[in-house]
């Protein structure tokens, strides 16, 4: 059975429709795009790489939920409002710092859009549930 995440500490995913995250039966966990949104779906930080640090903070939150952390990450999906390559040297050392030796798969994708005028950075991930 597919199991739902939608943690207390993030916003109300409900309210669009849809939940932080998925584990299924397999221990695959499928993350929405995490984004710098407070509780309230407010954004916080109004530079990419701020944002991106509340994103990986978010990330963390729904993925301990899920069962799993950092360490069990096996792709990431970076969407960025703007150009990829324009932000790389203040986000790479942040990505590096916060996934550490896990190292997952990457794929960095340059935007027009995402959720709200004032996003400028979403995480999508799949990651393992956390071997007991």
């Amino acid at each position: 059975m597919i199991q739902r995440i939608s943690p207390p500490a993030l916003f109300d995913d409900s309210r669009f429709g849809m939940s932080h995250g998925s584990v299924d039966p397999s221990g695959l966990i499928f993350l929405s795009g995490q984004v710098a949104w407070d509780k309230d779906a407010k954004v916080v930080g109004s530079t990419h790489a701020a944002q991106a640090r509340k994103a990986l903070d978010n990330l963390q939150i729904a993925l301990e939920a899920a069962g799993s952390d950092m360490n069990h990450l096996l792709l990431v999906r970076v969407y960025l409002r703007g150009e990829l390559a324009e932000h790389l040297e203040a986000l790479a050392p942040l990505f590096a710092e916060r996934w550490g030796a896990a190292r997952p798969a990457l794929t960095g994708i340059g935007v027009a859009s995402l959720a709200t005028p004032d996003t400028l950075i979403e995480l999508e991930v799949v990651a393992r549930v956390r071997p007991n």
